[in-house]
């Protein structure tokens, strides 16, 4: 017992005499404080009288002199009440403490009993229009209002609301502590208590008054729709008082007295006495404390929880928030005052979910929480604690990293039991009673059924999830929502599924006796893959080891089709689409990549695919499984069906719509294609092995180093190459980077010859330099095989074994040609020798070549060493405007391979055919060509022809430039002629026409006809027949060999 005890037991026994006599006045004072009827303002003021003599009556004085703690209070003001007040809890006597606690309820029920209370707030009482204290416009217990007036007041001005009037300091100070003096007994808050009597009648008939329970309790069912308002008003603002002085709490400060003494919590000598007092300044020293791992007593831990959780539940009990945050309560969170749900909508706000936020609302919020410290106990954040199922979120993290051993057995341990009776599941049991009830005829809780046995009720209603609207008898939205749940939750622990373990022993058994660890036995037993899988497919799309990662992005990217998914499986479908999104959770892809995996053993696993495909797989594809061999089987039959132009196809519009959903998704990662990876696994490894899988980007790297694949991963490549060249939708890294250039110039052009629409806006300014990159790419790779051209092959079917046939017959099936058909075809096209079908796309595929060197694979092939020796500048600027070529034919008589000079020639010899595949003359002599030869069509050399005989006509002035670069060109073709004379006569026909000495040429040849005529009317009539076919062959070659010499001797 200390001093203040031993002083007060001193004083009890010369005080008896005294509490005697007073005993009986102060209880019917007591009764009479209480009454809610009018008493008339004589006997008012003549108890008034009373009472305040009381609290100044010397013999009082003289007793309560003798204690320690009072002994320097001044006298006959009523001071020393208040002192004994204040030390009331130290009384052990019980007369003594009796006769203070009555004296306290007196005193408290009339703030002008309250010692030096009216004189120090005097002034405030009357600006802020609080009250008289006139005698008799009051009555005695409307006294209580007065302070909650001034307690208002001393809210407002720390709010910094608009007109708060600033309070004088000595009445701040006598505000607080009268709020101290009252936290022990919620009656002597009078306007607390007269405020909130029914309310404590209502939630808190079994609180003793005393040490603060029944406020705390008031404090607990604050948000309760039960509570009144005036009642909820007055504990906010006593709980605003507590926010700026935390002994206002009785209980948190006798609770924590201890702690804050042992770890200083008051003892800095640079701070504000007010800002000492505060509830946040202790909360965060004392966490502090604890956080360091430093000892705090579990019942001042206790007080801490309770008080921090007040903070997050109501956030007008932080000043800073109110002050700063007003602006973003008012526009975004108005109306969600309780339970928390204001926070939450500022920190979403904060988030940038619902706008900006301003930085002194966000400091304040993030004070606010360092102070509640939600994070170290979940159960701080009413709104968190209430929208979040324990539970159920434990039994979400099962088998994950960061699960703890101890807690994962006793989690499985329960739910062990759980799952085999409906009804022990709380939350499944609110959402789905009732479908249970009208489904399934359950009867209540306690009672139980052999028809129905707890174990069958969740397989009843699974059953009825799935349902159609036709079919009726449907699942609500909760209880859907419920069976998807416990369905995760079953996934991972094939003791949680009763049926799935009594069903599955054996196999266990059998397949996974040495893969006993719990989640990987679901995935390789055959009876859970018939049992359970198309449970999952169809309700989750994920397995329960990545769903968890994936919640966030359902909300991100499947929103519109999350409701839906136990219906349709389209949420998987959805999650595949946007994988690769930056935004995607780099565990969510792994997810949905492994669930694709698993997909590929069973078409069956895909539901949306088993459902729009079964009939069509039963009829066309029978007996297999695999789902690559049957989309394999089911898009070949598609494939044949349309390239005989049946009239029907043989697989139905459904199938084939799904069908083609799966061919996408296929194409994006090499592993959903297993012949092909099975193939490619070595060379993956030896060339690609820091390449990550998804978004095709192994299967571009395998197409990149294509010349160094082995012969059985090279020729699969290049049948993937042809199907993606026939449907370019199934190019997944040619849609995937031209995506934004497919909306901008493709958005009308058939998803299968999107290259086609690309390849032709390639050159456009407003290209994005990433897929001209990527057309280029594939460009190259159609030149490299005419196979892998559709539109040529189509093209030129009739001419490629017309004219190629030698090629043809030595290439093997698995080999590729190297653009030797289509060099073939080019040479023809320069003889005007090739159907006009085919004329056209090697006009094309010239044009694209001759402005970019690698598009010719044989110029490539021979001229790569030549090109970097003659021409390095040009090929390192890779600007597709034909330089390089134009390089090579300059430096003609420098090239020393035979090969590449033979391939120049060759594009010299193309040029002369048609002006547009040689686009440095072209440029040059654009305008000349649209002044003189605009009535000329194109083709067949016709423009060339008109230039040259522009070029030789001294009346006609063509561009410098033009001209320039004509006779560059006649030099470079007189350089041809001599290296390579002309073939045949279509070949001596071109070089007549474009050589300079044309009109010389036709002249001489014109003389030698004549020659020839006369010299026959000289020599008569040969009669015989023989003699006159073996004449005229000579005079032919006689003829040709004279044109031969005169080109040779002229240069041209």
């Amino acid at each position: 017992m200390n001093i203040a005890s031993n002083n007060f037991e001193k004083a009890a026994a010369a005080a008896n005499d005294i509490l005697y006599g007073y005993a009986h006045s102060l209880t019917v004072f007591s009764l009479i404080s209480l009454q809610e009827t009018e008493i008339a303002a004589d006997c008012n003021h003549l108890l008034w009288n009373y009472k305040l003599n009381l609290t100044t009556d010397p013999k009082f004085e003289s007793v309560a002199v003798e204690i320690k703690e009072c002994a320097a209070e001044e006298r006959g003001k009523g001071y020393l009440v208040s002192c004994l007040v204040d030390h009331r809890g130290n009384i052990t006597e019980y007369q003594c403490n009796q006769y203070i606690v009555k004296m306290t309820s007196i005193v408290f029920s009339d703030y002008r009993l309250i010692c030096g209370f009216m004189d120090k707030c005097r002034e405030d009482i009357n600006t802020l229009h609080c009250g008289s204290i006139s005698t008799g416009e009051k009555d005695v217990h409307s006294q209580g209002e007065v302070i909650a007036c001034l307690e208002k007041g001393l809210v407002r001005e720390a709010e910094e609301q608009p007109g708060a009037h600033a309070i004088g300091a000595n009445c701040k100070k006598a505000i607080m502590r009268v709020a101290e003096l009252s936290s022990d007994d919620f009656h002597l808050d009078r306007y607390l208590y007269f405020s909130c009597r029914e309310d404590r009648e209502r939630f808190c008939e079994n609180t003793p008054a005393g040490e603060g329970r029944v406020y705390k309790c008031l404090f607990n069912h604050k948000f309760e729709e039960a509570m009144s308002e005036k009642c909820r008003d007055a504990l906010t603002t006593r709980q605003k008082l507590i926010a700026q002085d935390y002994k206002v709490s009785y209980s948190l400060a006798k609770a924590c007295k201890t702690d804050l003494r042992k770890y200083r919590c008051s003892a800095d000598t640079n701070m504000p006495r007010a800002r000492e007092a505060r509830l946040s300044y202790l909360l965060l020293c004392l966490e502090s404390a604890v956080h360091r791992g430093r000892t705090v007593s579990g019942e001042c831990q206790g007080e801490m929880l309770d008080y921090r959780r007040m903070l997050m539940e109501d956030f007008s009990l932080s000043p800073e928030i109110v002050l700063h945050c007003r602006g973003e309560i008012e526009a975004h969170c108005s109306g969600l005052h309780r339970k928390g749900r204001t926070l939450h909508c500022l920190m979403r706000v904060g988030r940038g979910d619902l706008g900006a936020i301003d930085n002194l609302c966000q400091k304040a919020l993030q004070t606010l929480i360092q102070e509640a410290d939600p994070g170290a106990d979940y159960r701080i954040d009413r709104a968190l604690n209430e929208a979040c199922e324990i539970l159920s979120c434990l039994m979400e993290h099962l088998y994950t990293d960061k699960m703890v051993e101890d807690c994962e057995h006793r989690l499985l341990e329960l739910q062990y039991f759980i799952a085999r009776d409906w009804k022990l599941d709380p939350i499944l049991y609110k959402k789905c009673q009732g479908d249970a009830s009208r489904l399934c005829h359950t009867h209540g809780w306690n009672e139980t059924s052999e028809m129905m046995p707890p174990g069958a009720i969740f397989s009843c209603l699974y059953r009825h999830a799935y349902r159609t609207e036709e079919q009726g008898r449907r699942l609500s939205r909760d209880c859907k929502v419920e069976v998807q749940r416990i369905l995760h939750q079953r996934a991972l622990d094939v003791k949680l599924d009763p049926e799935l373990q009594r069903r599955c022993m054996t196999d266990l058994g059998k397949w996974c006796s040495e893969k006993a660890e719990s989640g990987q036995v679901l995935e390789e037993t055959t009876c859970f893959v018939l049992i359970n899988y198309n449970m999952w497919s169809t309700m989750l799309g994920l397995d329960q080891g990545h769903s968890n990662t994936c919640t966030t992005m359902v909300y991100v990217f499947c929103i519109e089709v999350a409701d839906n998914q136990i219906d349709t499986g389209d949420l998987m479908e959805c999650l595949v689409q946007n994988k690769h999104q930056k935004e995607m959770n780099d565990k969510c892809a792994v997810g949905v990549t492994h669930f694709q995996l698993v997909q590929i053993k069973d078409f069956r696993f895909s539901y949306k695919f088993k459902m729009a495909c079964k009939e069509d797989v039963l009829k066309l594809c029978p007996n297999i499984k695999k789902k690559v061999d049957v989309v394999l089987c089911l898009s070949t039959t598609v494939r044949n069906d349309t390239l005989q132009d049946m009239k029907e196809q043989r697989v139905s519009v459904k199938c084939r719509k799904q069908l083609r959903v799966e061919e996408l998704e296929m194409s994006e990662d090499i592993r959903l294609e297993p012949e092909l990876y099975d193939s490619c696994k070595q060379d993956i490894g030896r060339l690609c092995q820091n390449v990550a899988f998804g978004n095709a980007q192994v299967i571009e790297c395998l197409k990149e180093n294509k010349k160094q694949l082995t012969q059985r991963c090279h020729h699969k490549v290049f049948k993937l190459q042809e199907v993606e060249m026939m449907d370019s939708e199934l190019d997944y890294q040619l849609m995937r980077v031209c995506k934004p250039m497919i909306r901008r110039f493709c958005t009308e052009a058939d998803a299968k010859n999107m290259l086609q629409c690309l390849k032709q806006n390639k050159n456009s300014e407003l290209m994005d330099p990433k897929c001209k990159q990527m057309i280029t790419k594939r460009q190259i790779t159609q030149n490299t095989d005419y196979r892998l051209n559709p539109v040529l092959r189509k093209s030129c079917k009739a001419d490629i074994p017309k004219f190629c046939q030698s090629i043809l017959n030595k290439a093997t099936g698995d080999s590729e040609l190297e653009g030797q058909v289509v060099s073939c075809l080019k040479l023809k096209y320069a003889d005007q020798r090739l159907s006009p079908d085919c004329e056209d796309q090697i006009r094309v595929i010239l044009q694209e070549s001759a402005l970019d060197y690698r598009l010719d694979p044989q110029l490539q092939l021979h001229c790569t060493d030549e090109i970097s020796r003659l021409c390095p500048e040009e090929a390192a600027a890779q600007e597709q405007t034909g330089q390089v070529e134009e390089c090579l034919k300059v430096n003609l008589l420098k090239i020393k391979v035979e090969g590449c000079k033979k391939e120049v020639l060759n594009i010299l010899k193309e040029s002369k055919a048609d002006i547009f595949v040689d686009p440095v003359l072209h440029t040059a002599c654009a305008l000349d060509i649209k002044h003189h030869c605009a009535a000329i069509p194109p083709g067949r050399g016709r423009q060339m022809s008109c230039l040259m005989e522009a070029l030789q006509d001294k009346r006609v002035r063509l561009q410098p430039e033009c001209k320039k670069r004509l006779q560059d060109r006649i030099d470079m073709w007189s350089y041809a002629a001599k290296v390579a004379p002309a073939e045949g006569f279509s070949d001596l026909a071109m070089q007549v026409m474009t050589s300079p000495s044309k009109n010389y040429i036709l002249a001489m040849i014109g003389l030698g006809v004549c020659v020839l005529f006369l010299f026959g009317l000289l020599c008569g009539r040969i009669t015989k027949r023989v003699m006159q076919e073996q004449k005229n062959r000579g005079v032919i070659t006689l003829f040709f060999y004279s044109i031969f010499v005169l080109l040779r001797g002229r240069g041209g």
